[in-house]
């Protein structure tokens, strides 16, 4: 009998891009589900050939997902979870891609320009907001239900196509406890945190939220660190995080699973050059 697999993280939609992981989802689901005693049958709801659904049933007995017990094709213990696994990550990962897909109708932007009623305006988003502008030429477009001053709000009716965002980049500054009250380690992280002089800049905990509003005369986000530079990052806008590094694991755990923004980590202070020590030993 094979050897129980341990349940793997699924990958959400991307796992579906493996040749015939559908069928092997779909198959363990009637299973699941259903009282077969035949893959024929199967093979008939799915619209595939009994051989693609044979093949689907050998892979996943070798993996330990499925098994024959008294006549029927059902899914072993680790099969189970296995499946609640897959169909949870993808259910969360349809969610997220619908989060960035709102379909809507109308929306309120900020005008870019003048705009006069009825006339027919392009939808961005800019530095994170979502604004509009004379003429109907962008992948978004509408009408102007009314008229608009610059920098006013605009409500936008009959809408079309879909807002463009490229996702903002977060970049997280870590420094380590026992430098972080050093004059050089603040000039440091002084110098870093001028390298970015726009989007957001947060902090997480309160350590690091003090040391971040000494080096930058910027608002500092306090709470919500994590949320906020995700949210920030679905919005096309750039975020900054100062974090201590005991506290980058916690903070990195929101960011797990499919589809993260794009992270890079950035150290600064006397923890940066005892840490290369270290991994050279």
């Amino acid at each position: 009998m094979a050897k129980p697999a341990a349940v793997p993280h699924t990958g959400g939609l991307g796992s579906l891009r493996r040749r015939g992981a559908v069928t092997e989802l779909l198959l363990l689901y009637d299973c699941d589900t259903r009282e077969v005693p035949h893959l024929k049958g199967i093979a008939e709801r799915l619209g595939v050939t009994v051989q693609a659904v044979s093949h689907s049933f050998r892979q996943l007995r070798r993996r330990g997902l499925i098994e024959v017990r008294r006549g029927l094709y059902r899914p072993t213990v680790a099969g189970t979870a296995w499946l609640h696994t897959s169909l949870g990550d993808l259910r969360r990962d349809v969610d997220r891609h619908l989060d960035r897909l709102p379909v809507v109708r109308s929306a309120r932007a900020v005008a870019a320009g003048a705009i006069e009623a009825g006339e027919a305006v392009s939808l961005a988003i800019v530095d994170g907001t979502l604004t509009a502008r004379a003429g109907g030429d962008g992948p978004s477009h509408g009408t102007a239900a009314g008229a608009a001053r610059p920098g006013g709000l605009v409500r936008v009716t009959d809408l079309e196509g879909v807002v463009p965002i490229s996702r903002g980049h977060i970049r997280v500054v870590t420094l380590s406890a026992e430098s972080a009250g050093s004059a050089g380690t603040l000039r440091e992280l002084r110098r870093t945190l001028r390298a970015s002089p726009s989007g957001l800049l947060a902090a997480h905990g309160g350590e690091a939220a003090h040391l971040a509003r000494q080096a930058s005369e910027r608002p500092v986000v306090r709470f919500g660190a994590a949320a906020a530079a995700q949210e920030a990052s679905a919005v096309g806008v750039d975020a900054t995080v100062v974090v201590l590094d005991e506290e980058l694991p916690r903070f990195l755990e929101p960011f797990q699973g499919p589809d993260p923004p794009p992270i890079s980590v950035v150290r600064v202070g006397a923890g940066r050059r005892r840490r290369s020590r270290e991994g050279a030993q």
